[in-house]
């Protein structure tokens, strides 16, 4: 996914944000291979999650929180 204000394509906070907020599913499917291919990633994933999961209604938020909490182990 190109991402709406960023000029690269390295999964950073920012971008992670935007992929989770803004992604389709293929962006998605990316995200999910790149974060169980690094721990790193998948920690990201989450640290994005946290400042967001307050809000019942940000759903695709908890539903990668949960997905990052089932993962990190």
């Amino acid at each position: 996914m190109l991402h709406r204000h960023l000029t690269h394509e390295r999964l950073t906070l920012v971008a992670i944000d935007d992929l989770i907020a803004r992604g389709r599913w293929n962006d998605w499917t990316q995200l999910r291979r790149a974060a169980l291919a690094d721990r790193r990633v998948l920690e990201q994933v989450r640290r994005v999650c946290l400042a967001r999961v307050a809000d019942p209604h940000a759903q695709r938020y908890h539903f990668w929180m949960h997905y990052a909490d089932a993962h990190i182990a």
